[in-house]
């Protein structure tokens, strides 16, 4: 696919419906020195991108709860839940790429690397599911991630603000305590795979703010208060649990912004 427009080659893996394929398809991209900004592809939204015919997607709340993970299903099933994460990650990086096109050079760059190790991420985990005598999509999931991404397809800074800075660091602050339950329960490949997931999202969510922070200044905006606004604005998740305020820290978070999101997940 050398020398294919960028935009195009990002949609084609976009548009792929087998995740080995995808994942070969991403590799295969190649960000040029100049970006054919007059490119004749249209920017349409995407619902959805391509995905398997499994795992069947139900409303978040109908994905059943698991918590004892001695037994070998439930721990499949909480693998398998973050191997749909990193599927639909992989999407998320390409519509960034697809959908966005007059961002400086790096953003292609940056968004693309993220394609690729989300595709990595993926297939560790696939490899470890079928360890443990599954694969994916043979449990229940949820799209709540993608549809975050649908309602900010018309705002660059819409979705820098709201799918790594909220959703996607959600996988920060998610990664210690499971791991500290598979490490419990003597799954050491499952906390191996978790290490290196959670090395890659600090970069990823760490992309999400450099640009954010990029587009605020363009437009010369206060990102704090531009980021208040956006939440209430798109009706963002609200912010639950512990926060990785390390992890958050080391993905480009100021003191100030953990301080607000802190306060939004206590919905004051």
């Amino acid at each position: 696919m050398e020398g294919k427009p960028v935009f195009s080659a990002a949609y084609q893996a976009l548009m792929a419906t087998d995740p080995q394929e995808k994942i070969a398809l991403v590799q295969a991209i190649v960000i040029p020195a100049v970006l054919p900004m007059a490119e004749a592809l249209p920017i349409q939204t995407v619902n959805p991108p391509g995905r398997p015919a499994r795992p069947e997607l139900v409303l978040p709340a109908k994905v059943p709860k698991r918590s004892n993970l001695r037994l070998t299903e439930n721990r499949a099933a909480m693998l398998h839940a973050f191997a749909h994460i990193e599927f639909n990650a992989i999407n998320l990086a390409l519509d960034a790429i697809y959908r966005f096109r007059e961002m400086p050079l790096q953003y292609y760059h940056d968004w693309l690397q993220v394609a690729r190790e989300e595709g990595y991420h993926f297939n560790l985990l696939c490899a470890h599911l079928a360890d443990l005598g599954y694969q994916y999509g043979d449990f229940a999931a949820h799209n709540s991630l993608w549809e975050m991404a649908v309602k900010t397809d018309a705002d660059v800074m819409a979705r820098m603000a709201l799918v790594p800075r909220i959703l996607e660091a959600r996988g920060l602050d998610a990664v210690p305590p499971l791991q500290a339950k598979l490490g419990a329960v003597g799954d050491q490949r499952a906390c191996e795979i978790l290490d290196i997931i959670l090395r890659d999202e600090i970069g990823h969510v760490r992309i999400g703010n450099r640009w954010f922070h990029w587009c605020c200044d363009q437009r010369g905006l206060e990102p704090i208060a531009t980021f208040v606004r956006l939440v209430r604005e798109y009706d963002a998740p609200q912010f639950r649990g512990a926060m990785n305020h390390l992890a958050r820290v080391e993905a480009g978070f100021s003191d100030e912004e953990l301080a607000l999101l802190a306060t939004l997940r206590e919905g004051e």
